[in-house]
């Protein structure tokens, strides 16, 4: 019976003395009472005075609190702590030394405890590797993200190329109204389109995939995040070859989407820059790209353009104007001129008075006037166009109660302001135009709110926002008439007061038999309606006298005067002679 203990007792140092982890049976103040070679090999480095009589002391200046843990554990036996984690990167620069630890400490009885140590520093560098990889991956449609875009671009754009056949570029895909997608049909619809437009990424760029230097392939399809998605195309023979690649993206996003029951219809806007010698910062080229796939959706969207050096000057001019306008804005810098519309009357004569538009301007302090062509889209694209509608409307009506106390008959009769596609989609608009006109002293009735014809007939939102202004009592115009989406069998369909009759169809009213017969035609509609009509953009004496005799009751343009300044349009007004 003694025989098969001594050889169980053997067999049990023997497992002790080759085991891969590190064992060591210490007393409850931490006197180590046994521990095997691994143990030794792990806790020798961090002894720099070759004293391991104490686990505790060993480890004193890495895990300074395990005596107490020890202390507060008041259970018989049990597992003090499991897998508890030890840096030791300060244990010098002995080359055997760990820098992590995995403690686990067991309790067997009230005077002893068990320790098992693990070199976990491989582990955790794993864990961390881990980690920065999953940091890289976009969850939903698991491309490498913008950080593992970035990072991907970096190595490209850095590695040594060859002196030929070794070309590489950037593309970057925004997909067109995609803001509808979630908007109308919810966040969870668009997440699944999302995932189905990297899927089909996925596929289309390993088509025609190989192997690349530094692991990046010669198409690497990425999401940046929200609709916006790359694709890094590297080791390419040519650079004619990007665009072949390009419009074969394009063609395959722009295929419909199943979503459920629901077939979806996407198109995207794709941005290109092909890396020259130069091209080395990988937000630079980010931000290129970005500059070039703007530019194909301010074009229409679903287009492909190249990076050029003039967008980026254009971009950053843009830019600066950007600033520029916020500040001017929230200074209240724009102001107001105002252009006359006359009534067309017989004989030549006009009748001065029938009204103004106003129309605002910018007077920069470095770039002087900034015509209106350059400033309203960046208005309407960063939002401050509501900013600016308000003051336009709140100025001009401010400015027409004031002409009528000077002026009495002979001020002008109707104030003409438009509104822009932004304003009509804000919910309180006939409550910001109702208190513009109480603050003002403004009577509804000679107030003129204009919408271009391509929004009017834009469905039941905006009809409605219509009915509500014509509730408040102000008028309502169709300016650019004959442009847009609407015709005159629909005319009846819209809440509006005048139709003004676009520049195009008047400037060519003279010597064009067609448009004298589209202006006729546009008047009688209007008139049949109880509508009343402006000519715009009369210059010359022919044109007003076509526009009077084929029925237009008002004209405005250049014939009679530009755009004024209310101080000038007084003076304009006093020069004029009464109708008779």
């Amino acid at each position: 019976m003694s025989g098969d203990i001594d050889l169980a007792y053997e067999a049990l140092i023997q497992f002790l003395y080759r085991a891969p982890v590190a064992l060591i049976q210490l007393q409850r103040d931490g006197a180590i009472e046994i521990l095997n070679p691994m143990a030794a090999r792990l806790l020798m480095p961090l002894t720099p005075d070759g004293d391991m009589d104490n686990f505790f002391h060993v480890l004193r200046r890495h895990a300074p609190d395990l005596p107490q843990r020890c202390a507060d554990f008041g259970a018989p036996q049990g597992v003090i702590c499991e897998g508890l984690r030890i840096s030791v990167d300060d244990a010098g620069s002995h080359a055997e030394a760990p820098a992590v630890l995995s403690l686990g400490l067991l309790k067997l009885d009230d005077n002893r405890l068990m320790a098992v140590l693990l070199d976990a520093t491989q582990e955790v560098v794993r864990e961390q590797t881990m980690l920065a990889r999953a940091a890289q991956v976009d969850t939903l449609t698991q491309l490498p993200n913008r950080a593992g875009t970035l990072l991907l671009l970096r190595k490209m754009a850095a590695r040594e190329r060859a002196a030929s056949g070794d070309h590489c570029a950037l593309l970057l895909l925004n997909l067109d109204r995609f803001k509808q997608v979630n908007d109308t049909l919810g966040n969870a619809v668009g997440n699944q389109v999302l995932a189905l437009v990297g899927e089909r990424l996925r596929t289309t760029v390993r088509s025609g995939g190989r192997a690349g230097a530094d692991g990046v392939t010669a198409e690497t399809a990425t999401h940046l995040g929200g609709d916006e998605f790359a694709v890094l195309l590297d080791g390419l023979p040519a650079p004619a070859v990007v665009e072949r690649i390009a419009a074969r993206l394009l063609e395959r996003l722009g295929q419909p989407y199943r979503v459920g029951n629901q077939e979806l219809a996407l198109t995207c806007s794709l941005g290109m820059v092909v890396l020259d010698a130069g091209s080395r910062d990988a937000d630079n080229l980010l931000r290129d790209a970005a500059i070039a796939m703007t530019v194909a959706k301010s074009q229409g969207g679903h287009r492909i353009v190249m990076f050029e050096q003039a967008m980026r000057d254009q971009a950053l001019l843009r830019s600066s104007l950007e600033a520029d306008l916020r500040t001017a804005v929230e200074r209240a810098e724009l102001f107001n001129v105002y252009q006359p519309v006359v009534g067309l009357m017989d004989g030549g004569r006009i009748d001065p008075a029938a009204g103004v538009e106003a129309l605002v301007r910018w007077r920069h302090p470095v770039r002087g006037l900034v015509s209106p062509i350059e400033f309203i889209g960046v208005a309407e694209a960063t939002g401050m166009i509501h900013a600016i509608g308000e003051q336009v409307l709140a100025a001009a009506c401010r400015d027409f109660v004031a002409w009528q106390r000077q002026l009495g008959a002979q001020a002008p009769r109707l104030l003409a302001v438009n509104l822009s596609r932004a304003q009509l989609a804000e919910s309180d608009l006939c409550d910001k135009v109702a208190a513009i006109l109480t603050a003002s002293g403004m009577p509804a009735a000679q107030l003129q709110l204009e919408i271009t014809e391509s929004l009017a007939a834009q469905g039941a939102d905006i009809q409605h926002q219509l009915l509500g202004l014509k509730r408040l009592g102000v008028k309502l115009a169709l300016d650019d008439f004959g442009t847009g989406y609407s015709s005159l069998s629909s005319l009846h369909l819209l809440p509006v007061d005048t139709v003004k009759i676009d520049r195009s169809f008047v400037s060519l009213a003279a010597s064009s038999a067609h448009h004298k017969v589209l202006i006729e035609a546009t008047v009688l509609v209007a008139r049949s309606l109880g509508m009343n009509t402006v000519a715009e953009g009369i210059e010359t004496i022919e044109q007003a006298n076509v526009a009077h005799a084929q029925g237009c009751d008002k004209g405005q343009g250049y014939l009679y005067s530009r755009p004024l300044e209310s101080a000038d349009l007084l003076r304009w007004l006093a020069t004029q002679p009464a109708p008779g």
